[in-house]
């Protein structure tokens, strides 16, 4: 049997995809990659099986189940999901939401109503919204775009870090969720396959340069910022967050 996943497309996730496609059944998948938000779109409405896909989405589906023990985490600083603005956090008096954002976004309203107690205007957003962050005007930016954002504005608050000095817990980003019950067979494999890409994050970006073009330490990035992991204290994180939201 054939399973359609869906892959964030990010250079965190790379390990990941190198494990699948390395792997003995690696021909029995169809693997996409895709923005976080459509991802969770994919996966919420059955057009495919599995997905790496923001942890809201446990909350908007009856059915979700999650299958490993690796997530896309943090537990500190993650430098790809920040607040960028050119003015300090408590004189902002507007935000743009990343449009590719889910989980991120949520964990922001968290963080501005109970760490920085404040409510400026949430706006959506589109593509080339990161040029109208100026004055006032906050953005949020996730992912791989991030990296070069790092030193075009005055202030850059990287939620993954407020969020351990608020509740001293890593934090979940995204982790491997199905719609179905899967083999246990299939499961243990896909494991195996995930394992593999992780202890060989060095080939895996030897596999991918395109990706990381605007990462300066590819490997830093992935051995230092991304925990891969999704142990006992990610979980209680997980439900944390899910509460709160």
């Amino acid at each position: 049997m054939r399973h359609k996943l869906s892959v964030v497309s990010y250079l965190n996730t790379i390990p990941f995809v190198y494990g699948l496609q390395q792997s003995t059944f690696g021909n029995k998948l169809d693997i996409s990659l895709d923005i976080p938000s459509a991802c969770a779109e994919k996966l919420i409405h059955g057009n495919v099986d599995i997905g790496l896909v923001p942890i809201v989405v446990l909350k908007q589906m009856q059915n979700a189940q999650i299958i490993s023990n690796y997530c896309i985490g943090a537990n500190g600083a993650v430098d790809t999901v920040c607040l960028f603005s050119n003015e300090p956090i408590y004189k902002i008096e507007s935000i743009s939401l990343d449009y590719q954002s889910i989980t991120s976004v949520a964990l922001l309203k968290i963080l501005l109503n109970e760490y920085w107690r404040i409510s400026p205007e949430l706006l959506p957003s589109r593509s080339g919204y990161e040029d109208e962050i100026k004055g006032k005007k906050a953005g949020l930016i996730i992912g791989d775009r991030a990296f070069q954002y790092q030193n075009k504005f005055d202030y850059n608050y990287d939620l993954a870090e407020i969020w351990k000095l608020h509740t001293g817990l890593p934090f979940v980003f995204a982790c491997w969720i199905s719609n179905m019950k899967l083999d246990h067979n299939f499961q243990i494999e896909f494991n195996k396959a995930l394992s593999f890409g992780i202890n060989n994050i060095e080939k895996a970006i030897g596999a991918a340069v395109e990706i990381y073009s605007h990462c300066k330490n590819p490997t830093d990035y992935l051995n230092n910022k991304i925990s891969y992991q999704l142990n006992s204290q990610k979980r209680k994180a997980m439900h944390v967050f899910l509460e709160k939201i």
